[in-house]
């Protein structure tokens, strides 16, 4: 493949990716404040550790989407040219087979560790940033 065919493959591949990954992402987030909200509350009463969970637990549900294409991304990126002549099909069939399926997770530990704190803090500042802007112009 010549420099413009892998740039626009790696393209496509971080989309098939991403989007599936970021889709449970947010759904994972709205989930779990339905669930997390007390019958006869609504979502803005929930409290700063309620949100901070959801928004945590949102980002570990991210990642557990996005990390075994990106293993498969990395092992193809870094082989040598030529060792997968089927590209990324290539490279799951000789992990599978040699590694198994946990191999697909590899390095999942300290993104796990990373993603709660990060995802956390990034819905806390969603949150804050909302009832700031509905005081601001409420009824918008």
């Amino acid at each position: 493949m010549d420099a413009i065919e892998t740039s626009v493959f790696f393209f496509f591949f971080n989309l098939s990716a991403d989007v599936p990954a970021s889709g449970v992402y947010f759904a994972s987030y709205e989930w779990l404040q339905r669930v997390l909200t007390p019958e006869g509350k609504s979502r803005s009463d929930l409290s700063v550790k309620v949100t901070l969970f959801a928004g945590g637990m949102a980002g570990i549900f991210n990642w557990m989407v996005a990390i075994p294409p990106d293993v498969l991304k990395s092992r193809l990126q870094t082989a040598p040219e030529g060792k997968y002549p089927n590209g990324i099909r290539d490279v799951f069939r000789e992990l599978i087979k040699h590694e198994g399926v946990r191999a697909l997770y590899k390095g999942a530990a300290p993104v796990m560790l990373r993603a709660f704190p990060a995802n956390a803090a990034c819905f806390m500042g969603y949150e804050v940033a909302m009832k700031f802007l509905n005081w601001l112009a409420p009824n918008l």
